[in-house]
């Protein structure tokens, strides 16, 4: 019966056109932090990072294409002219199609000029991928130090709402309802708590939220607790819930551990962090991270990308070895046909 299995999966991976390489981190090799990894409409890979010079020439937010995950190319400056209310710092992007609208939007941080507005979150809105993306003109959210970044929207896929994720600044990550048109918060609701930080390993400050919902959870990735710097402290951590809202029960409480921590550094990644989690065409999920290289010869600029498999036991996420893979290993089952 085992044999049979097999050989019922190669034939469905035939017949679905599907492909499978190999892989070894990291899959880009020059500076590309706080990525967002989507399947575009046009059956392509989006990689959208934080601001950083390219060739050369400074983008706000790089956006990279890949037909694989596996190799990447960059294609340009998603935000090519800045928003009238920040003048630098164009972080932590997050991009999101709405098929309805045939549109993507754009969520990221900015700084301000205005020391009353502080960091912000914004919006931008293209037909393409690859944008440009033109900015609504004003925040969707602000305030002092660095409460207000790092955002993440998510369609709700059992009950159809749409939400907003954010947060840092020794604050708690906040989820609030979005109305439909992506651009503002819905009115009477607001801001709640989802995950706070606490005395949990690298949990004095949590950051980098992302929400996937498989197999009846929702599942909330989220970093902490320094990310840069000659300190560099930083790792992935995961909580859960039935709700998109929350109450989201961490992983350390689950195990009655002090950890919830499914990705740490090893002798060659140092400060694996702020993730995205993309699902290929066989149904497994990937997470795809930023982490500094230990080694020179992997690169020697920045935070740079790497992706592994994501499995699941007992209702939990984990990464095989617990930190960035350093070996070759079988890459994304991908359907040929995608990009064509």
């Amino acid at each position: 019966m085992r044999y049979l299995a097999i050989f019922e999966f190669l034939l469905f991976l035939i017949d679905h056109a599907y492909t499978q390489g190999m892989y070894v981190n990291p899959v880009y090799k020059a500076d590309f932090a706080d990525p967002t990894v989507i399947l575009g409409h046009d059956g392509w890979f989006y990689a959208y990072g934080t601001n950083t010079s390219v060739d050369n020439a400074f983008y706000n937010i790089q956006v990279a294409k890949s037909s694989d995950l596996v190799h990447w190319k960059i294609v340009g400056d998603a935000l090519p002219v800045k928003p009238i209310w920040a003048d630098k710092d164009f972080w932590a992007p997050h991009v999101l199609y709405d098929a309805q609208r045939q549109e993507y939007y754009l969520y990221y941080s900015g700084e301000s000029p205005d020391s009353q507005v502080g960091k912000c979150i914004g919006v931008a809105i293209s037909k393409s991928p690859e944008g440009p993306f033109v900015d609504i003109g004003k925040p969707l959210v602000s305030g002092e130090g660095f409460i207000n970044i790092d955002p993440m929207a998510f369609d709700d896929p059992v009950t159809g709402k749409k939400y907003l994720y954010w947060g840092s600044g020794h604050q708690p990550i906040k989820v609030r309802e979005l109305n439909d048109d992506r651009i503002s918060f819905k009115a009477g609701s607001n801001a709640l708590n989802a995950v706070a930080p606490n005395k949990d390993d690298y949990s004095k400050l949590v950051e980098g939220a992302w929400a996937h919902h498989r197999d009846g959870y929702y599942y909330l990735f989220y970093s902490g607790d320094n990310c840069c710097g000659d300190k560099a402290n930083y790792a992935v951590m995961v909580a859960r819930s039935k709700n998109a809202t929350g109450p989201f029960e961490r992983l350390s409480e689950a195990k009655k551990t002090i950890s919830s921590t499914i990705l740490v550094r090893n002798e060659t990644w140092l400060a694996p962090g702020h993730n995205s989690v993309i699902t290929d065409n066989a149904g497994q999920d990937w997470i795809v991270y930023h982490a500094i290289a230990l080694d020179p010869s992997l690169s020697s600029k920045g935070r740079i990308m790497l992706i592994d498999r994501i499995h699941y036991k007992d209702g939990w996420p984990y990464i095989a070895t617990n930190s960035p893979s350093k070996e070759s290993l079988p890459a994304p089952f991908i359907n040929k046909n995608n990009s064509k």
